[in-house]
């Protein structure tokens, strides 16, 4: 699993303050995060799955434009048979290139996880930046496989109520100590620091 930029392109760039919303959620699951601008797509995506807490077992795309003059972005096994641009080609500065830049990510083509990516801030290079960095979130990734929106929220619903017909087996199935209330800033950050950005 490749898990680094090149330095020389990370280096010279500055930093991006991304906001990444789980769309649809209410309330919303989010993480706000700092990386260098000449990260890859490749690489954001590795990002975007520790910060929300996915286990990277799905295929996913990133979505840019507007209708209907789309481009999608992914690995490059895809972006050989023409389906999409090659994610390892393109950085968060070529995407999103001023504040208030807007893009998309799928995660997991069953369940259809679209991720709102908001550039917030664009902040001058910072050397000692050596990983991307989570300032803030809140709430728990939905569990992998639940189902899409639907069914996250019938987990949260059965394992809110302990007369669900469905609560002791929802219960047995989330991870151990899962609320859907919980974000871990200092655990998200232990699994970033694993990502070297320069």
């Amino acid at each position: 699993m490749k898990k680094t930029t090149d330095p020389k392109v990370a280096a010279k760039a500055g930093l991006h303050q991304l906001k990444i919303t789980l769309a649809w959620t209410n309330p919303e699951i989010w993480r706000r995060v700092v990386v260098p601008s000449g990260t890859t797509l490749e690489i954001l995506h590795y990002i975007i799955q520790e910060a929300m807490g996915w286990e990277a077992c799905h295929l996913y795309q990133f979505i840019a434009g507007k209708r209907p003059n789309l481009v999608y972005y992914g690995s490059s096994d895809f972006a050989e048979r023409g389906d999409m641009e090659d994610d390892s080609l393109v950085t968060i500065g070529n995407l999103a290139p001023r504040v208030r830049s807007k893009f998309r990510y799928e995660y997991d083509f069953g369940d259809s996880w679209i991720h709102e990516i908001l550039t917030e801030k664009i902040l001058p290079p910072d050397p000692s930046i050596e990983h991307p960095i989570c300032l803030d979130g809140a709430n728990a990734c939905p569990p992998e496989d639940c189902g899409g929106l639907g069914g996250f929220y019938n987990i949260v619903e059965a394992l809110q109520d302990p007369k669900h017909p469905e609560h002791d087996e929802f219960a047995d199935w989330v991870d151990e100590g899962w609320s859907p209330e919980i974000f871990d800033l200092k655990g998200v950050n232990a699994k970033l620091r694993r990502i070297r950005v320069s």
